[in-house]
């Protein structure tokens, strides 16, 4: 099944190279970015959860994390609340998200966790409260969720990246700030040496080149089962053109290949300028029970590409990971195994 699957994916994309349809369906023209202002020391930062519930250990370790930066803290009304595994209603949720949007001493906000529930705020955001106050968003996990509809109704620059109650190490740190606090025109981002040591044990460490390269475009993407849940809605990752990052944790192969393949019959990972898979901690096949490996599993969908493709750089629910801007351009160069922002994502 998964076999007649791939070769119809394969004969669609090759119709559309056809200069015939290629000229009906006109590229992915670039967005105009709205980018936050720059953080600066003694900022305030504004501490929510817009999805899993909290409790009070991450709530203080969060704070000890934001002002061990030199900032302050902002703590959201409902912080604490609870609506079985989230952490309060919808319209609480949506409530903090606002009024630190709406605050003009916050610079930025920080959700504590990533957890689920995002994607239920997406239809009742006010964008365009977003867009009259700009500022930094950060997070990864559930968070994409936030991340790619504020990308497509507003053009904000937002940021994957560690959640308030991250253990920031000193990569993660490094890269984060850099990110937020320095405009830089060009900032290149090696990955963690520390997964590379973490590769000798554990293979899913290890960075990969599935097609070698050099790509360019706009970084889009996120944790694959909320990339892949919002494809078909109008908050959808265009990512045609983009550089595709995707992570996953704690889930089968066999869900990590349903979408994908769900990712390349909505978009067509053919039509990225590239893909960057990250560390998909805990996605091994459980022991005893038929499967594909996980290189297995994204091979299947990357071999056949002709775009530059790797795997196991230093995006995901890992300890040491960098911090992406969405929508930023970057560079993609599998040899050197680094990214390159080409733009500040700051202003």
């Amino acid at each position: 099944m998964k076999i007649s699957r791939r070769g119809f994916g394969a004969s669609v994309a090759a119709a559309i190279s056809t200069p015939t349809l290629a000229a009906a369906a006109p590229r992915r023209s670039s967005k105009r970015l709205i980018k936050p202002p720059r953080l600066r020391p003694g900022d305030l930062v504004g501490l929510i959860a817009p999805g899993g519930v909290v409790d009070d250990r991450l709530i203080q370790k969060s704070v000890k994390n934001i002002e061990a930066l030199g900032l302050r803290v902002k703590v959201g009304a409902y912080l604490g609340a609870a609506f079985g595994n989230y952490a309060g209603s919808v319209q609480q949720r949506l409530a903090d998200l606002h009024a630190m949007f709406a605050d003009p001493e916050v610079k930025m906000i920080w959700p504590i966790r990533g957890g689920s529930g995002c994607i239920s705020l997406l239809s009742q955001l006010d964008y365009a409260l977003i867009r009259r106050n700009p500022k930094i968003l950060l997070g990864y996990s559930d968070i994409t969720a936030l991340h790619l509809a504020i990308y497509n109704k507003v053009g904000l620059v937002t940021f994957h990246g560690p959640v308030a109650s991250s253990t920031l190490e000193s990569y993660p740190r490094e890269h984060m700030m850099a990110v937020l606090t320095d405009p830089r025109a060009s900032y290149t981002i090696p990955m963690a040496p520390e997964n590379v040591v973490k590769a000798h044990t554990m293979p899913h460490f290890g960075i990969r080149t599935v097609t070698a390269g050099v790509a360019t475009g706009p970084l889009l993407g996120g944790n694959l089962s909320i990339v892949a849940a919002l494809a078909g809605t109008p908050y959808a990752a265009d990512f045609r053109d983009s550089l595709l990052f995707l992570e996953e944790v704690d889930e089968a192969p066999y869900r990590l290949d349903r979408w994908m393949t769900q990712l390349d019959l909505s978009t067509g990972f053919a039509n990225a300028a590239g893909v960057i898979v990250g560390v998909c901690e805990d996605c091994a096949p459980q022991e005893g029970r038929r499967s594909l490996s996980l290189d297995q599993t994204f091979d299947q969908h990357l071999q056949p590409l002709t775009i530059p493709a790797v795997t196991g750089y230093s995006i995901g629910h890992i300890r040491h990971q960098f911090t992406v801007p969405i929508g930023v351009h970057a560079r993609l160069d599998t040899a050197a195994q680094t990214v390159t922002l080409l733009e500040a994502a700051v202003s």
